[in-house]
């Protein structure tokens, strides 16, 4: 068990540092882009520019003001219309493609039970219909070791189906100390396994202050998720 949780420690906060390094690395490059373009643009090129920007396309698409997922809007996974309307029969087992973290909507919301937690809901993206065969997510705090989140193992329903208006909820309790100890942070990191390479960075609704996190199984009744040490 020590090696499993030493192992899963590992890979999320490996993927938690991608998460901060990866927007570091595009703004790099992106200003270095723009500067060589900028010094080998000929006269032709740059008149073709103008013309483009005349015909009024800007190229820039609007927010949709939902909850970061740490990934593009395009379904990731595999999550594709020809899956999403095939009945379930793809992937592995019968049950359809396994939803990626980037398949997925979150919403956060602060709630008071058990001394106060998180409440995380998840819904699949318009058009996706994918399932949560890991029981449980992958959480935590910054991209240091000590902030992932150890599993309880309350609720609990393998696989959910997502699609349309289904939720799944998830509890995630920042601190289980009575000590005057922990960090604090604004941000969560989840994602539906250990090995998604896109996991989402979430708003909280407040800061925590984070010492020896917990999170619950994924389930469907939220009432399962108040994340307790047994």
């Amino acid at each position: 068990m020590r090696s499993r949780l030493a192992a899963r420690s590992a890979r999320l906060v490996l993927a938690a540092a991608a998460v901060t390094a990866l927007a570091a690395t595009t703004t790099a490059c992106e200003a270095d882009d723009a500067a060589d373009a900028g010094s080998s643009a000929t006269p032709s090129a740059v008149a073709s520019a103008d013309g483009g920007a005349k015909d009024g396309s800007s190229g820039e698409s609007p927010s949709t003001g939902e909850s970061s997922t740490g990934g593009s809007s395009n379904a990731g996974s595999g999550g594709s219309d020809d899956k999403a309307t095939d009945g379930g029969k793809s992937g592995k087992d019968g049950y359809g493609q396994s939803c990626g973290t980037n398949d997925l909507t979150f919403t956060v919301t602060s709630e008071t039970q058990a001394g106060g937690y998180y409440l995380v809901a998840a819904k699949a993206k318009s058009g996706i219909t994918c399932y949560l065969d890991v029981n449980t997510p992958s959480v935590a705090f910054g991209s240091g070791a000590d902030g992932v989140a150890s599993p309880v193992g309350q609720g609990g329903e393998d696989p959910i189906k997502l699609t349309g208006s289904a939720v799944a909820y998830t509890g995630i309790n920042p601190k289980t100390t009575n000590s005057d100890a922990g960090k604090e942070f604004e941000n969560v990191i989840i994602a539906t396994s250990d090995e998604d390479p896109e996991p989402a960075e979430l708003k909280l609704p407040d800061t925590a202050s984070v010492d020896k996190p917990i999170v619950t199984n994924w389930s469907t009744k939220r009432s399962e998720t108040v994340p307790v040490i047994v």
